[in-house]
């Protein structure tokens, strides 16, 4: 009895362990209203439960998280279409927020529509991925899973960097890694230079050339020394976030259409406009002017807010 109870003790505080040690809290969620009812969607509902272990269970990094510290984020994978032998096509979301120092507010780190998503899945095949070998046994099946690694890691990526100065860069590497060996083939889309302006390969080059460094600098100051420091000293988080704009409009000026320029002021449209609403009329000039150049879908709202 007593070694059935030590084991039970042991077996118990490994799961716990486990538990703590997984970074991300991912809830999932796979859309297939537009997919044929000749398919049976028995499948999509087996797919979201595989994803979700996929992300959840894997162990992405050698830190050890707790329950508290785990990074929010939401996956979800609208399918528009199928192709043949098992095969889809659609779009992934993906959002991920930080939550901000003496405050139940969460701020959004990433929120992205990945729009060229192809992959082949059978019911109940397991999700394998392997960072030597990304391309797996079949290349098209292969690219679920490098997608959802690839954001994996930059999600984690921009989490460390808003902690820590450059703390992110070894999961941009490990993001780069996948983008290197990503699967080829028919359909497969997003991971080359020519695939477009704004995907998988452009998102991690921005993160990964030391010619946009000040995208690294901006993302610490704005959240530890901005955001992070509202409650206590306002007006010099104000200072630093307003700094922070001023980085990215020298950075922009130098080097136009950067695609994570848009990528970083997406969904933050509120959050900025409510640091400055409070500013003296000096901050809210400055800040609109810098805002008009770099978020340019969100103008009205900062002319409205902050004139």
């Amino acid at each position: 009895m007593l070694k059935k109870l030590v084991y039970l003790s042991l077996l118990f505080a490994i799961l716990i362990s486990r538990l703590q040690a997984q970074e991300l809290q991912a809830n999932v969620t796979v859309l297939a209203n537009r997919i044929s009812s000749q398919i049976d969607h028995k499948i999509f509902q087996t797919l979201q439960s595989a994803l979700y272990d996929f992300i959840n269970n894997r162990k992405w990094t050698n830190e050890n998280f707790q329950p508290n510290e785990k990074i929010t984020c939401n996956f979800l994978l609208n399918l528009t279409g199928s192709l043949d032998n098992n095969a889809f096509q659609g779009s992934l979301t993906i959002q991920a927020a930080r939550p901000v120092y003496n405050s139940s507010y969460q701020s959004p780190l990433v929120n992205f529509i990945d729009e060229s998503v192809t992959f082949r899945y059978i019911q109940y095949q397991s999700l394998d991925f392997n960072e030597s070998r990304v391309q797996g046994s079949e290349p098209f099946a292969a690219n679920l899973t490098a997608v959802f690694a690839y954001y994996a890691y930059m999600i984690l990526g921009l989490n460390f960097d808003s902690y820590s100065l450059r703390g992110g860069d070894p999961y941009f590497q490990k993001a780069q890694n996948i983008v290197n060996n990503a699967p080829e083939g028919n359909n497969i889309v997003g991971w080359k230079p020519f695939d477009g302006v704004r995907n998988r390969y452009w998102l991690n080059e921005n993160l990964t050339n030391a010619r946009y460094t000040p995208v690294h600098d901006a993302l610490y100051d704005y959240y530890r020394q901005g955001l992070d420091q509202m409650y206590d000293k306002e007006n010099n988080a104000r200072t630093a976030i307003l700094n922070t704009l001023n980085l990215l409009n020298t950075l922009n000026t130098e080097n136009p259409n950067l695609m994570i320029m848009q990528f970083f002021f997406q969904g933050k449209a509120n959050e900025i406009s409510n640091v400055f609403k409070k500013g003296n009329p000096d901050e809210k000039s400055r800040a609109l002017d810098f805002l008009t150049r770099l978020d340019i879908s969100n103008i009205n709202k900062y002319k409205q807010d902050l004139q």
